[in-house]
């Protein structure tokens, strides 16, 4: 019998059993200057397939000023997914890895066991930060691996009828992204031109989430709102966006993930001692590493107790 009580989110894929349309505002979320539309995990809706955490970042422009910056914080079994519609994002580890994503590339990181990175604005960068950053939990067979880092230069794309489509993640409208992942999931970024409508088959057996990126969308006759995650549920087969002017849509998915997870801050485990465990290790310096090219302090855990969840970064 668990002895140790943390304030950490249970978060469970409750897999509606067939089609719904279903509408959850994003919480505002604040890290210094950079305010940041959070749309998973949520009260009602903890995970969508393997996906368990969805924050929605700008679009903000800037001058001299350093919207993000992120110092070295730890992270343990879960992927990063960060996928950008503008602008840059510099990524450093504690494995001496160092990528800027872009916009059309993929930055995966995968914690495994333990590891620990930084994100910030670059010093050459093009004024402006538009994109998204995804979590996908890792299965329990695989939760404890080396951690590692892949950069994607670009990820598949096809031409539809009214639009296209990037497939970042996974598998989708007979493409296959190269990223690495250890769960059956689908990302992917669709496009839909002005006045026009993009239709593509979907898999039946997952479950399936879409997020506005900018633009106006209709979906089964209802205009989805900004800031708005919509679950769809299950048994889809397939799903057609309309667009008066022009919209990006992010849509995220797969198999109900079969096991209970325990978020608290940046970790992702299976009990509260485990929690714990990540938590000391942090705080003594042991398991995640150094990310030596960031320049500046590391973030500090919070209290473990705490009747307020601690707020995950990136």
């Amino acid at each position: 019998m668990s002895k140790i009580s943390v304030g950490a989110e249970e978060c469970v894929a409750l897999g509606a059993a067939g089609h719904v349309l279903e509408a959850y505002p994003n919480r505002e979320v604040a890290f210094g200057t950079l305010q940041v539309a959070r749309a998973l995990p949520i009260k009602e809706r903890r995970m969508v397939g393997p996906w368990c955490f969805l924050d929605r970042f700008g679009p903000k422009s800037f001058g001299d000023e350093k919207p993000m910056d992120v110092a070295p914080h730890p992270h343990t079994g879960l992927q990063t997914v960060t996928w950008l519609v503008e602008g840059e994002v510099l990524h450093d580890d504690s494995l001496g890895c160092e990528s800027i994503a872009r916009p059309g590339g993929l930055n995966v990181m995968t914690a495994g066991k333990g590891i620990s990175h930084a994100e910030q604005t670059p010093k050459v960068n093009t004024g402006i930060l538009n994109g998204v950053q995804l979590w996908v939990a890792l299965p329990n067979e695989t939760r404890h691996i080396d951690p590692n880092f892949q950069a994607l230069e670009e990820v598949p794309t096809v031409e539809l009828p009214g639009g296209l489509v990037q497939v970042f993640s996974g598998a989708l409208a007979n493409l296959t992204s190269t990223a690495n992942h250890y769960s059956e999931l689908v990302g992917a970024d669709v496009q839909v031109h002005p006045g026009e409508q993009v239709e593509f088959g979907l898999d039946p057996r997952f479950e399936h989430a879409v997020l506005i990126l900018n633009g106006d969308c209709t979906l089964e006759g209802q205009v989805l709102e900004e800031k708005t995650l919509y679950y769809l549920g299950t048994k889809r087969s397939e799903i057609q966006f309309h667009s008066r002017e022009g919209c990006r849509i992010l849509l995220i998915g797969g198999p109900p993930f079969p096991e209970a997870i325990l978020m608290w801050w940046n970790f992702v485990g299976r009990t509260p001692e485990e929690i714990a465990q990540f938590r000391a290790d942090w705080v003594n310096n042991d398991r995640f590493g150094e990310v030596t090219a960031y320049d500046g302090p590391r973030l500090r855990a919070p209290e473990l107790i705490n009747l307020a969840r601690p707020n995950p970064v990136s």
